[in-house]
């Protein structure tokens, strides 16, 4: 090629790149992004403080949510019953496989962006025909010393590699590592709930078995009572109506012991079922401290502190991060994609000059630069999926967030409206306490009558009843916030 040739030549390249540097951003604006994405930002909508007060004489503003579990659970059978739940629940260990499962997506998406090489060997036999260039020269060689090659063999490594000009692999792969993170946050949250719905149930447990002491106590008195009514109806003191109605109310507390006792069973296998266990002795506890469990007012801290505390929240965070990452994976399937291809072995139409160098020694390098026509509308539909995908992380993260400040509201008040029932029911117990006595006292001098007394013991069984109820919603109450406030998990 002469020089004028090459000048001419380079001169052409030139203009073609110029004219094309002119039209790149038109090109770019109206072939690459051919749409307009309406990608979401979330938004912290969230007051700056709770409207409740905080603890009186407190200095800091640190969450309950950062004390460990161990910590905030001073019983020790309870801990040691959540420390069995966490090794042996199933829905934990299912989620362990999950956090498995997106750590190999993570491998894979890594090994992706990595070059490709393999090592191949093969072999080939091709007759062609007579009547095609390959079967005259065959025809020709084949009276001279060696014969036109039929048979070949080909062995050695090749070499693939995609160049991620674009990010679209290396995003792809961030975007795996934060679900990973995800699944993570997801574990911790699981974690979080296992954990409340363990102290929930135990302490409802003990909130039975204080129930039918209770029960158990007021049966003795029942029965006493139905014993002196039919004694006094001997002495003609009394009619039967009188002990007909005695024994139907022992025999109504007696109904409600039964049902409480299977209650207490099916609250304990409920216990076993969450912990993972398959023992038939029962659950040990100390119910007898039921009522003097203390519960103060857990320090909430300030609302930013959910992002810190609550699983779920990070959780919808990290997804919004994959989310994105995503969608700009999704967007670089439009760009014009290089991919390096090279290859080097031997090659060779005899097994014995296969290995012979340099001979046989054949390689290759090859470079593609493919950009998608057809199937653009196709991609252009995955990355509109993308975002909306985005989107709805984005909406899903706001929600979460607004629900958690409101669990946090409704339960930070249910500690105090409760803290105000249990105060005043407490009361109501002792009056009525102090009611049977009277009530007794003033039958025996004819001052009352039987149904009076009835009343009495029934509305002192009920109150009791009441108060064991209140007190158990007082002390899930504190369990659910610590929970709300993202606690449990550490």
């Amino acid at each position: 090629m002469s020089g004028i040739d090459k000048k001419k030549i380079v001169s052409l390249l030139t203009l073609i790149a110029f004219m094309g540097g002119l039209q790149a951003p038109v090109i770019a604006k109206s072939f690459f992004h051919p749409f307009s994405l309406t990608e979401r930002k979330p938004t912290f909508n969230v007051p700056k403080k709770y409207d409740t007060p905080q603890l009186q004489g407190s200095v800091a503003v640190d969450s309950a949510a950062s004390v460990s579990w161990r910590q905030f659970f001073s019983d020790p059978d309870l801990v040691s019953l959540i420390e069995t739940a966490l090794a042996n629940n199933q829905d934990f260990n299912i989620q362990i496989q999950d956090i498995e499962i997106a750590a190999n997506e993570v491998r894979e998406r890594q090994a992706e962006y990595l070059p490709k090489v393999g090592l191949g060997a093969g072999a080939s036999y091709i007759h062609p025909s007579e009547n095609t260039t390959e079967g005259v020269l065959d025809k020709i060689t084949s009276r001279n010393f060696f014969r036109y090659p039929d048979f070949n063999l080909n062995l050695g490594p090749s070499l693939s590699w995609e160049v991620d000009i674009w990010r679209r692999l290396r995003n792809a792969k961030d975007a795996a590592r934060l679900r990973m993170v995800a699944q993570y946050e997801v574990r911790n949250f699981l974690i979080s709930r296992l954990v409340a719905e363990i102290a929930r149930n135990y302490y409802e447990l003990m909130a039975l078995d204080t129930s039918l002491k209770i029960l158990d106590a007021n049966i003795s008195i029942q029965e006493a009572a139905f014993l002196k009514m039919q004694a006094l109806k001997r002495y003609a003191k009394a009619n039967q109506l009188a002990v007909n109605r005695f024994e139907a109310q022992l025999n109504r507390t007696k109904s409600q012991r039964a049902e409480t006792s299977q209650s207490i069973v099916e609250k304990e296998n409920r216990l076993k079922f969450l912990s993972g266990i398959y023992d038939e002795r029962p659950i040990v506890r100390h119910s007898e401290q039921f009522m003097t469990i203390p519960v103060h007012e857990l320090q909430t801290g300030v609302p930013t502190q959910l992002l810190e505390n609550r699983a779920d929240i990070r959780q919808a965070a990290a997804a919004i991060k994959a989310a994105k990452l995503d969608l700009k994976s999704v967007k670089a399937q439009l760009y014009p994609n290089l991919t390096i291809r090279a290859g080097t072995g031997f090659s060779g139409f005899n097994p014995q000059l296969l290995f012979r160098t340099p001979q046989s020694l054949f390689y290759n390098v090859m470079g593609d630069i493919t950009l998608p026509l057809i199937n653009r509308k196709a991609i252009i539909a995955r990355t509109q999926i993308a975002d909306a995908r985005q989107t709805q992380a984005v909406l899903n993260y706001e929600q979460t967030l607004l629900r958690a400040y409101t669990d946090v509201l409704n339960e930070q008040s249910s500690i105090q409206k409760m803290q105000q029932a249990f105060d005043t029911k407490k009361r109501e117990v002792v009056l009525l306490e102090e009611s049977i006595g009277i009530a007794n006292m003033l039958f025996k001098y004819a001052k009352a009558t039987y149904i009076e007394v009835l009343l009495t013991q029934e509305e002192k069984l009920n109150a009791e009843k009441e108060l064991v109820q209140v007190k158990m919603e007082l002390v899930g109450s504190k369990v659910d916030l610590y929970r709300a406030l993202g606690g449990g998990w550490r």
